[in-house]
């Protein structure tokens, strides 16, 4: 889930004018969270069940440089020189409270008989004509976060990633259900890497009085993190608010699997390559990945994911093309690629290599540089697989957690399986078909131009839906490795993209896109309309710039 931060906020129109006459950078200020409660018609959103209204608006404050960071005065929004990654903003919303999934959560069957229909709009719908009204808004007690990897579907036979290597099985504590904190305290830390941390100063009263079943908001935006009440009647005031000194905080994941009352999973990637592990209860941090440049990878972290079924792997995308699996409670030893890793098999010409020393066709194979089932697991990395030469901007795991959607910069989109480390399929853009031995390429076409910037699962993990640097959705369908639709609707990149649990089934899916233009786009996408002749599958229904 992607937010556009707020532009700043200035006490007065003089304490941003006079310095921008005089040819100096604006002054930032540092400001407080918003929230409003709208109204108006351009604050709804009809669509095919009712109509949507926006009941409360809440702005995150974007918050300003460190003193230490020098300014950039006037920037080029057209340049194409490569520029560090300083900017970032995302929120993940969870709920502690378990319970039962609603009967319209992906259906995993149509109607019987054979005859498509559309997807109900609505429980109500047949009963009555006249037009719902639903009200969105910031406390979102009664709806979810929703990742393909957390759908009913998920729960499958699939085996844990690096299952059989011994070194990898969780240590036994006297204490099961006790969860191994970090090991710094954050409000106390003297880091160089953290400026300050806020925390609220009821913190503990606040948690023990809340409502189990209201969702908690993590959010970073630059270098700010936020961590928010949306069940509390002051939304606005963060329960915690961190702050680094010249790290920007550009991605973070929440553990759904080890949440609880008493204990949240929180990690954070940066513009450095260090990654953050922190438990917000206990306000106890670990960094790995840590120094100057990174002692394992010195990159900026794009991407930053739990493992589906792990209490302690996750995996981090860094921007020179890198996928590294990390274990939250090792320490960190300089990394060097592996030697005696077995090579996948080569191409005819011999070209391909797989090692420290050999060169790898990026196209064809995934250079394992160490792999799961090493020997050598006592520090990080647990596992690290180089992709490319272009940065990786986005992955995501399937519903049945074996395989892993890759998008990178170069366009490209790479199916993975990931617990055997090789390819299942890779689109260049539009179509590819693999060799029996599931790792090589006999056929590669290229996307339409520019880059993919975000990708996910359909709930059946039938299709995978990307967007990207094209203004335009992609859906593809990597059992028969085709491209199924193309779909416009944006004028600018799209940058975040997310299918609907509540209104999939086995023939129709619904999904969504938000983009660079502010709009945000629903879509409808009907297999049934892939076998008619100039059908647009896949064009919006309704669309709302906002």
């Amino acid at each position: 889930m992607f937010v556009l931060p707020p532009p700043p906020r200035y006490s007065t129109p003089t304490a941003y004018n006079v310095p921008v006459g005089v040819g100096q950078v604006a002054p930032m200020i540092e400001t407080n969270n918003v929230l409003s409660n709208p109204s108006g018609p351009e604050y709804q959103f009809l669509v095919g069940e009712g109509l949507y209204v926006l009941k409360e608006d809440l702005h995150l404050a974007t918050p300003p440089p460190h003193p230490s960071e020098a300014p950039v005065v006037n920037p080029n929004p057209l340049a194409t020189t490569p520029q560090p990654a300083t900017a970032g903003t995302k929120v993940s919303l969870i709920s502690l409270d378990v319970r039962p999934l609603p009967p319209a959560f992906y259906r995993a069957s149509s109607h019987p008989g054979g005859v498509e229909q559309s997807i109900q709009e609505h429980p109500d719908e047949g009963k009555s004509s006249t037009t719902e009204t639903r009200e969105s808004s910031s406390d979102a007690g009664a709806t979810r976060n929703v990742n393909s990897s957390d759908l009913p579907f998920a729960s499958s036979n699939a085996p844990a990633f690096g299952e059989g290597n011994a070194l990898l099985a969780p240590t036994n504590t006297k204490d099961a259900n006790k969860k191994r904190k970090p090991k710094n305290n954050m409000t106390k830390s003297n880091s160089s890497f953290i400026s300050r941390v806020i925390v609220h100063e009821t913190l503990h009263k606040k948690l023990q009085e809340r409502s189990t079943d209201g969702m908690f908001a993590f959010a970073n935006i630059n270098r700010s993190f936020q961590w928010l009440d949306l069940a509390s009647s002051s939304k606005a005031d963060y329960l915690t608010k961190i702050l680094f000194t010249k790290a920007h905080c550009l991605c973070h994941d929440v553990n759904r699997l080890t949440k609880s009352l008493a204990h949240i999973d929180v990690i954070m990637g940066f513009s450095t390559g260090e990654i953050i592990w922190w438990e917000p209860i206990s306000q106890r941090y670990t960094r790995l990945n840590k120094n100057l440049k990174g002692i394992i990878n010195g990159t900026p972290v794009s991407e930053i994911r739990w493992i589906p079924g792990s209490e302690h792997l996750f995996m981090a995308a860094h921007m020179d093309g890198s996928l590294v699996v990390y274990d939250k409670e090792k320490e960190d030893a300089i990394f060097a690629a592996e030697e005696d890793i077995p090579q996948q098999p080569p191409l005819s010409n011999g070209e391909v290599k797989n090692g420290a020393n050999g060169t790898v066709n990026h196209s064809s194979h995934i250079q394992v540089n160490k792999s799961v089932h090493s020997k050598n697991q006592k520090t990080n990395p647990v596992a690290v697989w180089k992709l490319s030469n272009h940065r990786i901007n986005a992955f995501a795991f399937s519903p049945d957690h074996r395989h892993l959607a890759v998008v990178s910069e170069d366009g490209s989109l790479r199916i993975i399986d990931y617990l055997k480390e090789q390819y299942v399929a890779f689109f260049g853009g539009v179509y590819c078909r693999l060799s029996d031995d599931n790792s090589r390429l006999l056929d590669l076409f290229y996307s339409y131009y520019g880059g993919l910037s975000c990708v996910c699962w359909s709930p059946d993990g039938k299709y995978v839906l990307t967007g990207g640097q094209d203004d335009l959705l992609s859906i593809w369908c990597p059992s028969e490795s085709a491209l199924i639709a193309r779909c416009q609707g944006h004028h600018s990149w799209v940058t975040s993209v997310a299918f609907d649990p509540w209104r999939c089934d086995d023939k129709n899916y619904r999904f969504g896109s938000v983009g660079e233009d502010c709009r945000v786009c629903l879509w409808d996408f009907s297999v049934g309309m892939l076998h008619r002749p100039k059908a647009v599958s896949g064009s919006p229904r309704w669309i709302r710039s906002l």
